[in-house]
């Protein structure tokens, strides 16, 4: 069986706008809250910047070792580290 990963939209697709959750529903007792949440930061991430994310923090924020998984240098997987930072900095300004 093929495993597609579905990525939460973080974009509106018509007008590129940042969306918001506004319903949350519990799929045992179907009770339903609305309002206006804003997605979390991690979640506005791509999924292959999730992923680094995750593997960042399992080889216990060891670039070295991570650099060792991936087959890349260490410049090179301190600069994918240093963009994602930079985007999470841009998303705290926007605060949604």
């Amino acid at each position: 069986m093929l495993n597609i990963e579905r990525k939460l939209p973080d974009l509106c697709p018509s007008c590129s706008a940042p969306l918001q959750v506004t319903s949350l529903g519990c799929s045992t007792c179907e009770t339903t809250v609305s309002g206006k949440f804003p997605l979390p930061i991690l979640a506005r991430l791509a999924p292959d910047e999730q992923k680094f994310i995750l593997d960042f923090v399992k080889s216990s924020g060891s670039l070295k070792l991570m650099a060792q998984q991936l087959g890349l240098s260490y410049p090179t997987v301190r600069n994918l580290l240093d963009d994602i930072i930079v985007k999470l900095q841009e998303n705290e300004k926007s605060k949604l």
